[in-house]
Order: structure tokens, then C-alpha cells, then sequence
């Protein structure tokens, strides 16, 4: 069982976020599955992925419903796991189940911390994922840098 990571996004983009932490966590051996709400929202975070790190760097993703998608380092969708991932991205409010957390080696909940509706669903799935005994940790970039603002560790039993 990994750690869910909660990002309280106040400057950045989920993009932005993205095109840092996973190629981390490719670097790890780890795909990742990027979960989002609304297809339209995953076309936006798609085009943005594209355009990020420039001729220096390239995220290998694609989005989920071609023949492909097993073999996607990262994979953007509205459903489960096509591609064995072990980071599970949660954007726009997405959530997982207990089994799928428990499953994972990262869960990064990214979450707008300007959108007041957001930020409160945030907090209902840290307490839910908490009290369910998972590792969780908040990080904060309100300062204008990351920082980890608070840890809950995993409950025994």
C-alpha cells in the first residue's frame, strides 16, 4: 500500500504538476493513470501535456480508448487502470476506491485550492481516505514552492 498525496494547487496548473511528478515517477518504473471527471477537461490537460518541457523532454501519455493503452506510460481517462499503473492521478475531483488506493504505490490527489467547491471535496476524501487507514500527505505551493504541510500515516489493521 502507497502513500496519497494530496497537491493544494494555487499557482500551478495540474499540468504543470504532472510534467514534474511523473516523470519521477516513470523514472521508478511506475505508469501512470491520470483519472479525470470530464472528457473535455482531459482533452485540455492532453493539449497541455503535449506543450510541456519543450524540445528538452517529452512525457510519453495518450488517452485512454485506443488500441494502445496498455502500453501508455501515462494514461489519461474516466476509468479504471488500462495500463498495469502504479501512481494513480486523481484530477477534477476524481476519486478511487479503497481496493484501488491500496493497490497503488502513489495516489496524487490534485485538486484547485482556489475553487472553494474543490477544496472541500479535497478535505471529505482526505478524511475518507484517511480514516480508511491509508498514508496521506498534504502539500501545500501557496508559499510559492512545495511544501508538505501535513502526514497522516497508515493505520495498522
Amino acid at each position: 500500500m502507497g502513500t496519497v498525496m494530496f497537491f493544494h494547487l494555487m499557482q500551478s496548473a495540474p499540468a504543470d504538476t504532472l510534467a514534474v511528478n511523473a516523470p519521477r515517477a516513470l523514472g521508478q518504473g511506475w505508469r501512470v493513470m491520470v483519472r479525470g471527471t470530464d472528457p473535455a477537461a482531459l482533452d485540455q490537460l492532453d493539449a497541455a501535456l503535449w506543450l510541456k518541457g519543450g524540445d528538452d523532454s517529452f512525457l510519453p501519455h495518450g488517452q485512454e480508448g485506443g488500441p494502445q493503452d496498455a502500453d501508455q506510460p501515462v494514461l489519461l481517462g474516466l476509468g479504471p487502470p488500462a495500463n498495469a499503473a502504479k501512481v494513480l492521478a486523481l484530477v477534477d475531483g476524481a476519486e478511487a476506491t479503497d481496493a484501488e488506493i491500496a493497490a497503488m504505490e502513489r495516489v496524487w490527489v490534485l485538486f484547485d485550492g482556489n475553487d472553494t467547491a474543490r477544496l472541500q471535496a479535497a478535505r471529505a476524501q482526505w478524511k475518507a481516505m484517511t480514516s480508511a487507514g491509508h498514508a496521506a500527505q498534504y502539500w501545500s505551493e501557496e508559499s510559492g514552492r512545495w511544501e508538505k504541510k501535513a502526514e497522516s500515516p497508515a493505520k495498522q489493521g
